[in-house]
C-alpha cells in the first residue's frame, strides 16, 4: 500500500468513528440508558457496594481502564476519595485455573459468585451482546440480587435482555469502533459518578 492510501485508510476510520459517536450523541435514549447506569452505580457505592466489571480481549481492556479510573480518579483536578471497583478478569492464574476447570465460559462468573454481595453492580462489556462467560456472569449476578448493566454493541444480543439498562453502540458490528464508543461512554460514566458522588 501507498503512504497516501494508508492515510486515506486512517481518515475514514476517524470520520466513521467520528459518525458513529455523533449519531450516539443524538440518541436521547441512549445518553438517557447512560445517565441511569450512571446513577445506579453511584447509589450502589454510597449504600456500600462495589462495582464488577468484565469482557472480553479488548473489552477485558476497556473493562480494566474504567476500573483504574474508578479506583484511582479519571480527571487530575478532582482529588476525591477511591471508588470500590473490580475487574473480573482477576490474574492470569485465577483466569487459567477456572477456564482449565470449569470451562472459559465461567471464568467469570466463578470470582462473581465468591466476591459478589446483594448490592453490588456487574458492568458487561461486549461487542456482540453474545460473549458466553459475560451472559454466564450477568445470569449468576441476577441470582445473587446483584444490578446488570451492559455495555453492548450491534442488536444488543442476548445481554441486552439481562441488563437492568445498557448503553448499546447502534449500527456497526464493527468491534473496533463498538469499543471506540465505549471506553467513550466509560469515561463519561466515571465522570458522572464522580460529580454525583
Amino acid at each position: 500500500m501507498t503512504l497516501e492510501s494508508l492515510q486515506a485508510t486512517a481518515k475514514a476510520i476517524f470520520e466513521d468513528s467520528a459518525r458513529l459517536k455523533q449519531e450516539i450523541a443524538d440518541d436521547s435514549q441512549n445518553l438517557l440508558n447512560l445517565a441511569r447506569m450512571a446513577e445506579i452505580s453511584a447509589l450502589c457505592i454510597q449504600k456500600g457496594g462495589k462495582l464488577m466489571l468484565c469482557g472480553n480481549g479488548g473489552s477485558a481492556g476497556d473493562a480494566q481502564h474504567i476500573t483504574a479510573e474508578l479506583l484511582i480518579r479519571l480527571r487530575s483536578d478532582r482529588d476525591r476519595a477511591a471508588l470500590p471497583a473490580l475487574c473480573l478478569t482477576m490474574d492470569m492464574s485465577t483466569l487459567t485455573a477456572c477456564a482449565n476447570d470449569y470451562g472459559f465460559e465461567r471464568v467469570f462468573e466463578r470470582p462473581l459468585r465468591a466476591l459478589a454481595k446483594p448490592g453490588d453492580v456487574l458492568i458487561g462489556f461486549t461487542t456482540s451482546g453474545n460473549s458466553s462467560n459475560v451472559i454466564c456472569a450477568m445470569k449468576a449476578a441476577q441470582d445473587l440480587g446483584v444490578t446488570v448493566l451492559g455495555f453492548l454493541g450491534g442488536t444488543g444480543g442476548e445481554a441486552l435482555a439481562l441488563c437492568e439498562t445498557s448503553f448499546r453502540a447502534p449500527n456497526t458490528m464493527d468491534p473496533g469502533r463498538i469499543q471506540e464508543t465505549h471506553i467513550t461512554a466509560g469515561h463519561a460514566l466515571v465522570e458522572m459518578i464522580e460529580d454525583s458522588l
